[in-house]
């Protein structure tokens, strides 16, 4: 992030009603700082070069480019950047394709405000931010390709547990920190749990990964 104790965030919702109320809801935060709001994925991903903030808050389905295609150019671009989906569909497709795209979290619209505001923060420090429902989802997903973590999942796992960073993670892999986080997420849904520190301790329960 660009600060020790404020996030930067970009707003990037077409409706203009919401857009406003998740600004103002962001704004009375001490440690929040709105930096722009736009209506399209276009816009969203040239405010993220221009602005560089810690996060951008991003509607799935927008006019020009939808959120999954302006979160993946974002991520490609802008490493620094994360995307936090906010939206109100939870389609199987519809998640998949943000998680694909490399965002850090999906959350529902009805997500009760702390829960979004804690989102905001986790997901611009790099943590996985799930609605219970969106978690869900993914496991039944996953579950429907069977239970057994990939070698790779195994591989991003490993290095969660010796406490790198999934920036780290991706440059010992040579694999892009959005494969990272889509791995890690895969994980959390095989192994039912939604942070780090716990698929680290249910893998090594499971005997997947040596207990230190």
């Amino acid at each position: 992030m660009s600060g020790t104790t404020t996030v930067r965030v970009l707003v990037a919702d077409d409706h203009p009603v919401v857009r406003s109320g998740l600004v103002g809801m962001l704004t009375v935060e001490p440690d929040i700082e709105v930096v722009g709001e736009v209506a399209d994925g276009a816009a969203a991903v040239a405010a993220a070069r221009d602005l560089r903030p810690d996060l951008v808050l991003m509607d799935l389905r927008m006019p020009v480019l939808d959120g999954a295609a302006a979160t993946a150019r974002i991520v490609a671009e802008l490493p620094g950047v994360r995307v936090l989906v906010l939206t109100t569909y939870e389609t199987d497709a519809d998640i998949l394709r943000a998680v694909e795209a490399g965002a850090t979290g999906y959350l529902l619209k009805d997500t009760p405000r702390e829960t979004l505001v804690a989102g905001v923060r986790g997901a611009a420090r790099g943590e996985s931010a799930l609605s219970p429902s969106v978690a869900s989802r993914l496991v039944q997903q996953v579950r429907g390709e069977g239970e057994r973590l990939t070698a790779r999942e195994v591989e991003v796992l490993a290095g969660v547990a010796r406490g790198l960073s999934n920036a780290a993670i991706g440059r010992d892999l040579f694999i892009a920190e959005a494969t990272v986080k889509t791995h890690l997420l895969r994980a959390f849904a095989k192994l039912d749990v939604d942070d780090r520190t716990r698929a680290v301790t249910v893998a090594m329960q499971r005997g997947l990964l040596p207990s230190p």
